[in-house]
């Protein structure tokens, strides 16, 4: 075991002052974080009164909205007739077409129908006096003959009354609403109905190995075309889908990104040059032009697309140059600053030989810089293809404001999910394509 003396001691503490004499910050500046962090946490709480809005939430809709991502219902409606017919009618755009005849719905020899909603455990039986319900393993009847309907027995806790229907919530599957004359269905099946076809193409409700089978060598559906070339008419002109429209919107995304990128690191390159002070020994020069940077960069794109939108109007352009504007001054700052970073000693070198300033500029500075604008402009594009689907939203074209017009209906969410996957994938190839290039120029490996 060692002993340390007095003087061992001394002459440690003397050597390693920042050990043994830590300031108050040093000692206490971790505890501090925490306890600030803690009272800011508190006071997020309070201010935005968190309590109460997760109380008051409508959590229930987070699970609608989800399920209608991945389905769509059909809705037929059962008329009872005065002379005791049931008449079926589908809205008018179902996706079952114009002549349905779902192997769902069975036509029973009494005059009843009855509609399977899941299987056989949950089914609507709809006759001119009363409807059944059957569903969690009861059957409900409802009389519907006279003033109005009635619910014969107990009432379930799925079933809910009102003063003119009675409305039955069967879970995902759907629900079933009764009145005096009519019973509304709603049936929910998983999956994107007609995303290839819809009900008006001449493939519409084909099996795969027919379609197929027209396409390669069946008879012409129309004389003055090939079927090849119909089948991509109906896919790309798809109503429902609108897949053609969907498209070329994000390919207007795209190009807006491009666009925007590109005319910003244009306009920032050279603007660079004048804004870093080791470069330009300007110095009112240099700090308009830092100013103008922080300008550009301090308004939002979102803020840049409406203004823009006002003076051009909806379209392409307005994004651009809302892209365009944010850019010169995110380049321009990330430029400049680069510039101000770089070693001096080759571009002394070249200078002390007395070649020209743009020789200076080419030889002793550009082998230095590319690389880290290259990968900088590579990263702030990447950015800019999420960027444009945002600023769409607010009429700046692109796939942005195709999507808030889906959304604001309330009612094509399956249209949404589509967009948001189209979205991902395009965002994903872009980052996986800008980190292979940015990884390459900066000559390190991608892990």
């Amino acid at each position: 075991m060692t002993v340390i003396d007095a003087n061992r001691m001394h002459e440690i503490e003397t050597r390693y002052p920042e050990y043994f004499h830590q300031s108050f910050r040093q000692r206490f500046g971790g505890l501090m974080i925490l306890i600030a962090t803690l009272l800011y946490s508190l006071y997020a709480v309070w201010f935005f009164d968190l309590p109460k809005l997760f109380a008051e939430a409508h959590w229930e809709r987070v699970g609608i909205y989800l399920s209608q991502w991945v389905s769509y219902d059909v809705q037929p409606e059962f008329r009872i007739e005065d002379d005791g017919s049931i008449d079926i009618r589908y809205p008018r755009f179902s996706p079952l077409g114009d002549n349905p005849n779902p192997d769902w719905l069975v036509n029973n020899p009494d005059g009843s129908i009855t509609v399977s909603i899941s299987g056989t455990s949950r089914t609507v039986t709809v006759s001119k006096s009363e409807t059944i319900v059957t569903a969690y393993g009861l059957s409900v009847p409802v009389d519907v003959f006279g003033g109005a309907p009635k619910v014969v027995g107990p009432v379930p806790g799925w079933m809910t009354v009102y003063d003119d229907n009675v409305l039955a919530d069967l879970g995902f599957a759907g629900n079933v609403s009764i009145s005096v004359d009519r019973v509304k269905i709603r049936k929910r099946f998983i999956g994107w109905a007609n995303f290839i076809f819809d009900t008006q193409s001449s493939f519409f409700d084909k099996p795969v190995g027919e379609v197929v089978s027209l396409i390669v060598s069946g008879p012409r559906i129309k004389p003055d075309q090939s079927n090849l070339s119909l089948a991509f008419d109906d896919i790309w002109n798809n109503s429902e889908w609108q897949h053609g429209d969907v498209w070329t919107k994000l390919f207007q995304t795209i190009v807006m990104a491009f666009l925007g990128t590109l005319l910003g690191s244009l306009t920032a390159f050279p603007l660079a040059f004048l804004a870093a002070r080791n470069i330009t020994p300007n110095r009112l020069l240099n700090q308009v032009l830092k100013r103008f940077f922080d300008f550009l960069r301090s308004v939002d794109m979102l803020i840049w697309a409406l203004f823009l939108t006002r003076a051009f109007g909806p379209g392409p352009l307005a994004g651009s140059g809302a892209i365009f504007l944010t850019e010169t001054g995110t380049l321009g700052k990330l430029y400049s600053e680069g510039l101000e970073n770089i070693d001096n000693k080759p571009r002394e070198g070249i200078k002390s030989t007395g070649a020209q300033t743009v020789l200076v500029h080419r030889y002793g500075i550009m082998p230095q810089i590319v690389p880290v604008f290259v990968s900088q402009t590579l990263y702030q594009w990447e950015s800019n293809v999420r960027g444009a689907t945002i600023i769409g939203a607010v009429g700046a074209g692109g796939i942005g404001l195709k999507l808030w017009e889906a959304m604001r209906t309330n009612a094509n969410w399956e249209n949404v999910a589509y967009m948001v996957i189209l979205i991902l994938i395009v965002v994903f190839i872009f980052d996986t394509a800008s980190n292979a290039l940015r990884h390459r120029l900066m000559g390190t490996k991608i892990h």
